[in-house]
């Protein structure tokens, strides 16, 4: 039950993140694409901060790092798209 809890707590983060980058980066796309870039922007972030010994540690310290990845996607996927 715990692990199923981390999965839902994981996925409410990674929404969240990335709503609040699609905010911060001024992306002009739904709500919904920022929520699921978001989600694969935090296993983007906790992928690039591990690789330089960063790791978040509770909601907020996940919610920073899941923040920091949807930037690197939103300004990625927005370079490949124009």
């Amino acid at each position: 039950m715990i692990n199923g809890m981390g999965l839902i707590m994981g996925l409410v983060i990674g929404a969240l993140a990335g709503w609040l980058a699609g905010k911060l980066m001024n992306n002009e796309g739904s709500l919904l694409r920022n929520i699921i870039l978001g989600v694969i922007g935090g296993f983007v972030g906790n992928l690039v901060l591990g690789l330089v010994g960063i790791h978040g540690s509770g909601i907020i310290g996940n919610l920073i790092v899941g923040i920091i990845g949807s930037c690197l996607v939103i300004f990625v996927g927005s370079k490949l798209l124009k």
